[in-house]
């Protein structure tokens, strides 16, 4: 049987917590989510449960008992994945179990950028007839989609694209050739050939050394005048002084954003001042059916490693034959 808490930094749903449970495990839910309260927290924990807040080395030192951080979700660009190799602690994440609704995200902020949603709403709102005759709608199929990242999400979103009517373009260069054939994408050499004939670049990249500010001034000047960037992946992926300037500019036609470089986005961020971009809070992967899928695949793998099973989603193989056993043993 397995026991000990599990602590839980920020709500996840509750089939995971019920998974949890089911397996002997003590949900405790962290008292708040900075270095500090988790550090006090994690005490006498086995795993923790976490989601885009991560989990700090300062937490990691202060749990010697910790054998397993699951991550809600597939970003671990927070979670000190060093600090716990070094303890023999494994990280688990789940990617795939978001990811239609993390598509149909990118969808709704396309839409909503080519039919001009929020403005049509405003105008309704305040009785003005001349919006529809003065306002640049756009029919999408036809356009080109342009996807940078190619992964489970990625390749999501190119079957809803292709069904749309859209010509979709896809940059990945790990995947196999079929992975572009099965989503009805073609695939394309580089970045910047897709930013050169995309009409809409949506981005579906983990954030790392290598992709951080991928997209900057040279790759929006690159980009078409009435194109639009899409993000659902990780702030940190843009340089968002250059998107801010090239948005005032009309370098491009708008932006879609669910995620930012800080969240939440802080108040008065001149992202919130252009009226060129749909914002939204983080919430592609939260509708009601990927919370349950993601919470359950988080709880099954944190199950799975205290139970000497080597689970999926396995974020630092290369510690697993030195993972810590019960009572901090490795």
């Amino acid at each position: 049987m397995i026991t000990g808490p599990c602590l839980i930094v920020q709500p996840i749903h509750a089939a995971g917590l019920d998974r949890l449970r089911a397996a002997g495990l003590e949900p405790r839910p962290a008292g708040g989510t900075d270095a500090e309260s988790l550090a006090r927290d994690v005490a006498g924990c086995v795993a923790v449960i976490t989601r885009n807040t991560g989990f700090p080395a300062q937490a990691i030192a202060a749990a010697p008992d910790l054998r397993v951080i699951g991550v809600h979700g597939t970003g671990t660009d927070h979670v000190a994945k060093a600090a716990a190799t070094e303890a023999g602690i494994v990280v688990v994440n789940t990617p795939g179990a978001n990811a239609v609704s993390v598509a149909e995200q990118t969808l709704a902020l396309i839409f909503a950028l080519a039919k001009a949603l929020p403005a049509a709403d405003r105008s309704v709102r305040r009785g003005d007839d001349s919006f529809k005759f003065t306002t640049r709608l756009i029919e999408l199929a036809g356009l080109t989609l342009g996807l940078i990242g190619f992964g489970a999400i990625g390749q999501a979103t190119a079957r809803l694209g292709a069904a749309l009517g859209l010509r979709v373009l896809a940059y990945g260069p790990s995947r196999p050739e079929t992975d572009f054939t099965e989503a009805g994408a073609l695939r394309t050499a580089s970045v910047d050939a897709l930013l050169a004939e995309a009409d809409i670049v949506s981005l579906h990249l983990p954030l790392t050394q290598g992709t951080r500010g991928l997209i900057g001034r040279d790759q929006l000047a690159r980009m078409k005048r009435g194109a639009f960037l899409i993000n659902t992946s990780r702030g940190g992926l843009i340089d968002e002084a250059a998107l801010v300037e090239a948005l005032e500019a009309g370098t491009i036609a708008g932006a879609g954003l669910d995620v930012f470089a800080q969240e939440p986005l802080p108040s008065g961020h001149p992202l919130a001042r252009q009226e060129r971009a749909i914002l939204t809070p983080h919430v592609g992967g939260s509708t009601e059916a990927a919370l349950i899928r993601t919470a359950e695949t988080a709880a099954g793998r944190v199950v799975d490693v205290l139970a000497g099973r080597q689970p999926g989603g396995l974020v630092n193989p290369e510690v697993w034959p030195h993972r810590r056993g019960p009572s901090g043993a490795r």
